[in-house]
């Protein structure tokens, strides 16, 4: 018999939430990580401009953590761990090329306002959008949090028809699969507005003309005005001790620096996981928090395959640009001091270009840019006085083919020389937005999609999002039409992550739901 209950391979913030719950509830969880730090995405190192300034390298805001039922169970719990969450009343603004802006607050008056300042009813229309996903909060994130595959939710849209009539109930389904072009541009006249929600589906690896991408962005719409851009105090890197530290309290271990190699089988159930240099692990269940291609092209044995998974497609890549600054920003709009996530780009249109270009290979001519000022949330992050920024530039070509300005000289891989030349555009298009840009630089640190997938085996092509989230690959389709709620081919072998439902982000919905589906 196996002396491990549940074996998880990664520490990614599904795996940790998977472990936590388990072994909360007693059962003997172990945690094997091929890095030789646990956390994933959740990485933060002080070693990547100058002493003293400490970065988040990948993921950095927790909005879609704090209002995820995975909190709700372990917030309690990582807090005793010396898990700290600290905020800004201004979680994300715009600012466009001509100066204009925008500052969404934590404060639906003061956004209605805001907004019908911009143009007349487009502020009523936000309260009717962020309104509407209140009002059905519990549908919508039953739908977009639990087990799709299930009786569950048979039951949950079977009582939803019978409240609200079927007609109501396929009119709901259809607006929720327009694209975030399509709602933009019917319901607000505001070319700010338009903007300010434009860029965010970038981040569920969507674009404009996405289905679904309306449904989404306002989702996030109503996340950021409730719960805000949240940061981690000190870094990341400390959500993933805490985890670690409550995994442990409670009986937990994990083991750093261990490859799985392959998922050992005996009569069509899993029961362990070999490691490189051959040490056999067993246990009573498996959870893999992998992309799929680890799991079946590199864990599973051919036969295993389902013939689905060589169909899945990973979408576009990330760059990441880190900056140490000698002081204060001076923006060239008022009132973005103390914003946790800013966006510069020019409205949908911007939006679509720049993410089309790269979905098609090329370095977009002007990227959309996200600009995160941690120090303003968390001043721990760099010296007294000091200033730090997290940019994060979500259409990067994982392969690139060219230059869509016809300005870099291009090869299909992310050479350094290639890589510091789009950091020159981005930064090009920076410090045009802050004054004193000139004065205050002191030292960056730039990260193609090739460096982040290096970092992590998970980020297929700088893929921060697990794959690409197109509507035939999400929902019951993620990561392919024969997998079930985190099922596998192969009895007591499970799967997890961002490739799994309900997708991407720092959730921890597939880890929850495993945990759930196991007794926790």
């Amino acid at each position: 018999m196996a002396a491990l209950d549940h074996l998880i391979i990664g520490t990614g913030i599904n795996a940790l939430v998977a472990a936590a719950m388990l072994s909360r509830k007693g059962d003997k969880v172990l945690m094997i990580e091929r890095e030789d730090r646990v956390g994933g995405c959740m990485y933060t190192s002080d070693e990547v401009t100058l002493p003293g300034y400490h970065h988040d390298v990948m993921a950095a805001t927790f909005v879609l953590f704090l209002t995820s039922p995975a909190y709700g169970v372990l917030g309690d719990d990582l807090a005793e761990h010396g898990c700290e969450f600290c905020h800004s009343p201004h979680p994300t603004a715009v600012l466009r090329p001509d100066g204009s802006s925008l500052v969404l607050r934590m404060d639906r008056a003061a956004n209605v306002a805001a907004f019908n300042k911009c143009s007349a009813g487009d502020g009523d229309q936000h309260e009717i959008d962020v309104g509407g996903i209140e009002a059905d909060a519990d549908f919508l994130f039953a739908l977009l949090g639990q087990p799709l595959w299930s009786g569950q939710t048979v039951i949950l849209i079977a009582k939803r028809a019978w409240k609200t009539g079927i007609g109501t109930l396929k009119t709901w389904f259809g607006e929720a699969l327009e694209p975030a072009r399509g709602w933009l541009e019917t319901r607000y006249q505001s070319r700010d507005v338009q903007a300010l929600w434009a860029p965010w589906v970038l981040h569920v690896g969507l674009t404009p003309e996405a289905s679904y991408g309306g449904q989404m962005a306002r989702v996030i719409a109503f996340a950021l005005e409730a719960a805000g851009a949240p940061i981690v105090k000190g870094g990341a890197g400390n959500a993933a001790a805490a985890f670690r530290s409550l995994i442990e309290a409670n009986g937990g271990e994990i083991r750093t620096g261990i490859e799985a190699t392959k998922i050992i089988i005996e009569s069509g159930k899993a029961v362990g996981v070999e490691a490189a240099g051959g040490e056999a692990i067993l246990a009573r269940n498996v959870i893999a928090s992998t992309a799929p291609g680890q799991l079946y092209e590199v864990l599973l044995e051919d036969e295993r395959r389902p013939k689905t998974v060589k169909k899945y497609r990973h979408g576009r890549g990330n760059f990441q640009l880190h900056y140490a600054l000698d002081g204060p920003i001076e923006w060239a709009a008022e009132g973005l001091e103390n914003v946790a996530l800013i966006h510069l780009c020019d409205g949908i249109d911007s939006v679509s270009k720049s993410s089309n270009e790269a979905e098609r290979g090329m370095l977009p001519a002007v990227p959309t840019i996200c600009v995160g000022q941690p120090h303003r949330l968390d001043p721990t992050r760099c010296p007294d006085g000091k200033a730090i920024l997290w940019l994060q530039i979500p259409d990067a070509p994982s392969v690139v083919k060219g230059d869509a300005k016809g300005e870099i000289l291009t090869v299909p891989y992310w050479a350094e020389d290639m890589r510091e030349a789009y950091a020159d555009r981005i930064e090009g298009i920076l410090k045009t937005h802050i004054k004193n840009w000139d004065k205050i630089k002191l030292k960056r640190r730039a990260y193609s999609p090739h460096d982040l997938a290096q970092m992590n085996v998970n980020l297929v092509g700088g893929d921060p999002y697990g794959g690409a989230c197109t509507l035939d690959q999400f929902f019951v389709w993620r990561p392919h039409a024969a997998q079930n709620n985190n099922g596998t081919p192969v009895k007591n072998l499970h799967h997890i992550g961002a490739s799994t439902h309900p997708g991407p982000g720092l959730g921890g919905g597939s880890g929850f739901n495993i945990a759930k589906r196991l007794g926790a």
